[in-house]
């Protein structure tokens, strides 16, 4: 796991992010405190872009995150408006680093097996070159299975890097590996990885 403290500047102040994050947002149980890492993101300088899939729109409902990042939450590959651009591809260019939290089983599965079914996963399948970051949160015996491992790895192995999980109380009561990384871990995560980019933070 990262060091959760935040990064500073040298004076006792947060250094500012000055990037485009793309935040994915899947359908676990975690998802609410994605709002709290898109507010902190917000606040550090960063703008942030959200993307949804249907599972998390019934858990958080996408005005939350409009709310902190004054944009409009993304949920399908398909534009209603005439325009022709191509909305996976235009997000993989956009963005300084993509971040998913919480990043459940199902498509750090869809991720490592390259599954294009949604806007979350297609625009995952193209930003592999770009920085990546998997949050996960899942029960631990989803964790724990050898399958959720070799995905993981594979992941992985294309260059995403994860920041969790933690050990802890878990949505059905039990203890154990699976928690959601805080958001103040996911944000020194993304600073870190960012710096090591040579992109956006000052």
């Amino acid at each position: 796991m990262t060091d959760a403290t935040d990064k500073t500047d040298g004076a006792g102040e947060p250094s500012r992010i000055q990037a485009n994050v793309l935040l994915g947002v899947s359908g676990g149980i975690a998802a609410y405190k994605a709002v709290d890492l898109a507010s902190k993101l917000t606040a550090a300088g960063a703008c942030v872009q959200v993307v949804m899939t249907a599972a998390a729109c019934e858990l958080v409902g996408p005005p939350s995150f409009e709310a902190v990042t004054g944009r409009a939450v993304l949920t399908s590959l398909w534009r209603r408006d005439g325009d022709r651009t191509i909305r996976h591809i235009d997000l993989v260019d956009w963005a300084d680093i993509v971040v998913v939290a919480p990043a459940t089983a199902n498509i750090v599965g869809k991720t490592a097996g390259g599954i294009c079914d949604n806007l979350l996963s297609t625009t995952l399948c193209a930003a592999w070159r770009k920085p990546c970051l998997l949050a996960p949160a899942m029960n631990d015996r989803m964790w724990t299975n050898p399958a959720v491992q070799r995905n993981v790895a594979a992941v992985k192995a294309m260059g995403f890097e994860l920041v969790g999980p933690a050990t802890g109380r878990l949505a059905c009561g039990t203890e154990g590996p699976g928690r959601m990384a805080e958001p103040v871990e996911i944000l020194a995560a993304i600073r870190r990885m960012l710096k090591n980019a040579g992109r956006g933070t000052s």
